[in-house]
């Protein structure tokens, strides 16, 4: 992987890392706002989409080590 591939997965992971953050704000401010537990619920599906797509993300920077 050359060196501006492994920028650019850097900066989109910076991004979906912010965009995480973003969505555990909004989480928090709706819980504290009392809103519908259904809009709840999915934004918290959304936010572990995101987290799984940071894994792989992650996983594709992160070379395989065989010991």
């Amino acid at each position: 992987m050359s060196e501006q591939d492994q920028a650019a997965i850097r900066l989109e992971l910076a991004r979906l890392k912010q965009e995480h953050a973003d969505f555990d704000a909004a989480i928090n401010a709706m819980i504290a706002v009392g809103c519908d537990p259904l809009q709840i619920q999915r934004m918290k599906k959304k936010k572990l989409a995101l987290k799984d797509r940071l894994q792989q993300i992650e996983d594709r920077l992160i070379p395989d080590i065989i010991a």
